[in-house]
Order: structure tokens, then sequence, then C-alpha cells
């Protein structure tokens, strides 16, 4: 009788340790320590004129960050340190997740400008371009995300924009990009860009809010502004808002559900209740 009431409270610790670690995963996000960072790049990032980073700078493998003295960051510089290391390794876990997703629309040889899409993931077998506006709508939907699969370069004109609408906090968007990106002057970008190689912003293109990660090869940067993080004051005079997502880094859907808070306070008193009565017949 004492071995089955201990084995009893054996799987309740077990199932609490599972529910505890669940939580803290989705708090990092599918990045995971790649999160931290606003722009972190593979060879090189290289900077010209004043740039703006809401976040962390970081650089890995390679030694170089060029033009360091003109960039304004929130965050700390990781060159060539652990802390970058890691965080490129998580970048690729997460690229090669996406790669194994389903599409559930092919968008091959359709320009993203004029577009409105509700979350799902959407597959170019070649480039993608945007040239203009594209709008994403959540739905007001939680733990919705928007993943693009682009298998080879991804290109925005000038003055293109992403908007976001209807979102919250666990919303999630990333642009897994095969080979390279390129954000044309004045873009105003919104999402997570993680390039196999390179990704270049012209002058004055913004990514708010998201993040530039080059896996491969380098950050090009000029005059740019890129925030993890567009709450309140985070949005720099873009009216861009983020709903608090810290730069639509959520879980995407279709990798994970987390059970809503009440669902989880349910679960807890639950195997409160279980452990006291366990105690008891312990007793």
């Amino acid at each position: 009788m004492l071995t089955r009431h201990r084995s009893t409270c054996f799987r309740i610790v077990v199932c609490t340790a599972f529910f505890c670690s669940g939580s803290a995963a989705a708090a990092q996000g599918v990045l995971g320590t790649a999160q931290q960072f606003g722009v972190l790049g593979a060879v090189t990032v290289t900077n010209t004129n004043a740039t703006t980073i809401n976040g962390s700078l970081g650089v890995s493998p390679g030694t170089s960050i060029t033009g360091l003295n003109s960039i304004s960051y929130t965050g700390l510089v990781h060159q060539t340190n652990g802390v970058a290391f890691q965080a490129q390794a998580d970048a690729r876990t997460a690229y090669n997740t996406f790669g194994n997703f389903t599409p559930t629309q092919n968008l091959t040889d359709q320009d993203l400008g004029g577009l409105t899409l509700t979350p799902g993931v959407y597959s170019f077998a070649s480039s993608a371009f945007l040239n203009g506006t594209l709008t994403l709508n959540f739905n007001g939907n939680s733990n919705a995300s928007f993943v693009f699969l682009i298998a080879s370069t991804l290109v925005t004109g000038n003055a293109s924009r992403v908007s976001v609408i209807n979102g919250n906090s666990s919303g999630g968007i990333f642009f897994r990009v095969g080979s390279s990106a390129t954000l044309g002057s004045s873009t105003v970008f919104q999402g997570n860009i993680l390039a196999d190689q390179s990704i270049t912003l012209a002058s004055t293109a913004k990514i708010l809010c998201g993040r530039a990660i080059a896996l491969g090869a380098a950050v090009t940067l000029d005059n740019n502004v890129i925030s993890t993080n567009c709450a309140g004051g985070g949005n720099y005079g873009s009216e861009n808002n983020d709903f608090g997502s810290m730069g639509y880094a959520g879980i995407p859907s279709t990798t994970s559900v987390v059970p809503e808070p009440s669902t989880m306070l349910l679960m807890s008193a639950g195997m409160v209740v279980i452990g006291l009565i366990a105690r008891r017949k312990l007793a």
C-alpha cells in the first residue's frame, strides 16, 4: 500500500514538472536564446550611418562588427562569444523546424503586396516579392502564427509595408528565407527574418517589430531601426503595435498547443487535491 501511494506522489511530481517546463518553454519562444537579438549575423554585421536596435546585437562565428560606434542599442553586444554562438544554434534549430512544416497555401509567383492573409504556412517555390502593403490578420486568435517558407530570396520594394491587425501577445510571424533577404529603402517590415545566408536593409528600412537573423553570412545595415518590442514607445513613431508578443516571437500553433491559463489553474488545483489525499493516506 505504501509503495502504491509513493508511486502516486511520484506521478504528481512528474506531472507538475512537465507543466512547469512547458510554461518556461512557452515564455522563451521558438527562437530560444536568439529572441533577445534584434540583429544577429554569422560572418559579420556591417553598418553605415546611424542605426537603432531595440534589443541585442551579435555575431558568431564571425568576429567583425563594422560601424558599431554609429549603432544605438538597448540590449548587449555579443561578439563571437558563447551567447552569440548559442543564439545562432537556436536560430538554426528554429529554421530547420520551420522547414518541416506543411504549407497550407502555395503563393509561388504571387506578389505579397495587396494581399490580406490569415494565420497559416505559406510557401514560395523560388523568390518572394513584396511591393506595396501586405496585411496579416490574426483575427484575434490566440497561439496563431504566420510562417513563410521562401525557397530562395525575399525582396521588398521601396516604401513597402507589412501591416498587422487583430493580434495578441501569443502571435508569431516568421519568414524562413532559403538564401538572402533584401528590404528596400523606407520599407516598414514586421516579423522575424531567418535567412540561410544574408540580410540587407537599404537606407531607412525598418523592422518594426521583429528581428534580422542571418545564419550563414552578413547582416548589412544603413540608417535603420530594428525593434524586438513594439509596446509603448518601442514603435518609433511607426504606429505599429506587436500586441505584447515581443516582436511576434510567439510559438507557432503548428508546433505546440499551450493550455489556456484557466485550464492550467484547474489542473494545478486538481494536482494539489490529489497530493493532499495521497499525503493523508501515507500518514
